[in-house]
């Protein structure tokens, strides 16, 4: 029997679940359809899991490598990483009950399968009726919305020849899910998930060396940053080779080593290691989910949208990383929230994703907001920038993590902040006070009229703002 809905949503990852819930709290009646479990990548092999591993290697690393820094005597130290996997699955256990509790508390209907968009049927003119393989083995349920979102996330991309076989080479997905720790990896990547990996794997021990393309790590982020993440990395003793061209023709398997030859200069180098972490990007799920069967646009592998995330089907709305952009968690979430305003009629402000923060969650943190010195100047403004290290920061010395700093870019002619580079203790936490000041359109002595307590690392922030105008009171 068809059931009928405001909206269902294909795919309960964290786009998908945070759309529903806000559907439901519109009163709009709405289904979920979920093939794996909810909360999606970030919960089960993305955001969570692995800031649980980063956590447990950074308590490791300090135990080990500082506890006498505090006039803590330790002992021998050791991993016992049957525990780290624990922990970790122990705190995705505890979040996916959370999600499944609100579903629940939204009465949000779940369905476990496998969604697929019908074209015109008997049950609509139109297409965006669902037929939902259930993973029960039940017959099809037959779903008939007004609206759909489609929410169905990405998963890690690969290099041709560079395919994955769980033994030797491996995406992010089977790192997770590792019972024993190699003794040496190489990564292919220096984005935001290869470095993350890269300082988690070398904080547990690893022997770790990157391989990538670009002529620095995280080339995405501003240049100050890049520099001084490859500075700290490489002196905790992370191996890096940029400028990379990884020859997957090359690939050598067997006697528990992985090689692999990379162009570097005009000359081939050849790496090896126990273990190959392929982390080059991640690739929509576009597939086998009825596009076909509507008249909607992929491009580049990306579902095309508006800035009100319908696609050509203007009753069918899509979200998330299936659409590209930002590829972010905390972004999937907003467009959820922006696509169901949309189709309630509340007319919802355009997302500026020039305001959104980015976090990089490796041992230092690193976040950004905005746009980095090289895009101000490309865009044409005049820019000034005031920088500010943690070492001038009481309670960075009390930590003991005193390496890293602040960067403020302004526009020289109205004052405007164009973006925040930080790198450094708990940064990913301070980020929020930057994305607040450029969604107010705060300038630099806003934020540095703005009294920070103390001792707190916020100060950096302050001083770094006075630093914009030369007027920095600690250096």
């Amino acid at each position: 029997m068809a059931q009928n809905y405001d909206v269902v949503i294909l795919g309960g990852g964290t786009g998908g679940y945070v759309a529903a819930i806000r559907s439901a709290q519109l009163g709009l009646k709405t289904a979920i359809v979920e093939k794996g479990n909810l909360g999606g990548t970030c919960l089960h092999q993305g955001c969570i899991p692995s800031k649980a591993l980063l956590r447990s290697a950074e308590v490791y690393a300090t135990t080990k490598n500082h506890a006498a820094d505090f006039g803590v005597n330790t002992g021998e130290v050791s991993l016992d990483f049957s525990r780290v996997q624990q922990r970790k699955q122990g705190i995705v256990d505890q979040l996916h009950a959370g999600v499944q509790g609100l579903m629940k508390k939204g009465k949000i209907d779940v369905y476990e399968g496998i969604g697929r968009i019908l074209g015109p049927s008997i049950f609509s003119p139109n297409p965006g009726t669902i037929s939902v393989e259930m993973n029960n083995g039940e017959e099809n349920e037959m779903l008939i919305p007004n609206n759909v979102i489609i929410a169905t996330g990405s998963r890690p991309r690969t290099l041709p020849g560079l395919e994955i076989d769980g033994e030797f080479v491996m995406s992010s997905d089977e790192a997770l899910a590792m019972s024993e720790l190699p003794k040496s990896i190489l990564i292919v990547g220096g984005g935001v998930i290869g470095i993350e990996w890269a300082s988690m794997l070398n904080d547990f021990g690893v022997e770790v060396t990157v391989l990538e393309y670009a002529d620095r790590i995280i080339p995405t982020e501003d240049k100050d940053i890049s520099k001084e993440m490859q500075k700290l990395l490489k002196k905790k003793g992370v191996k890096f080779a940029t400028s990379a061209k990884v020859l997957p023709e090359t690939i050598e398997k067997g006697d528990g080593q992985v090689a692999i030859q990379a162009e570097i200069n005009g000359s081939n180098e050849t790496f090896t290691a126990e273990k190959m972490l392929v982390s080059v990007g991640r690739q929509a799920n576009v597939e086998n989910i009825g596009i076909e069967n509507t008249d909607i646009l992929v491009e580049n592998g990306f579902i095309q949208v508006k800035n009100t995330f319908q696609t050509k089907e203007s009753h069918i709305y899509a979200i998330g990383d299936v659409i590209g952009g930002m590829q972010l968690a905390h972004v999937a979430s907003h467009e959820g929230i922006t696509a169901v305003e949309h189709i309630k009629g509340n007319a919802p402000h355009a997302i500026n994703y020039d305001l959104v923060s980015r976090c990089i969650y490796s041992n230092p943190e690193a976040a950004s907001v905005g746009i980095t010195e090289d895009q101000a100047k490309e865009q044409g403004y005049d820019v000034k920038t005031g920088k500010f290290s943690f070492k001038a920061i009481g309670k960075a010395l009390v930590y003991g993590e005193s390496d890293g700093f602040v960067k403020i870019i302004a526009d020289k002619e109205t004052n405007d902040i164009l973006g925040v580079h930080m790198i450094g203790p708990h940064v990913t936490d301070m980020i929020s006070e930057a994305g607040l000041a450029m969604v107010l359109d705060a300038t630099p002595w806003e934020i540095a009229d703005t009294i920070h307590p103390h001792p707190t690392l916020s100060e950096v922030m302050g001083e770094a703002a006075l630093a914009v105008d030369g007027k920095a009171i600690h250096s």
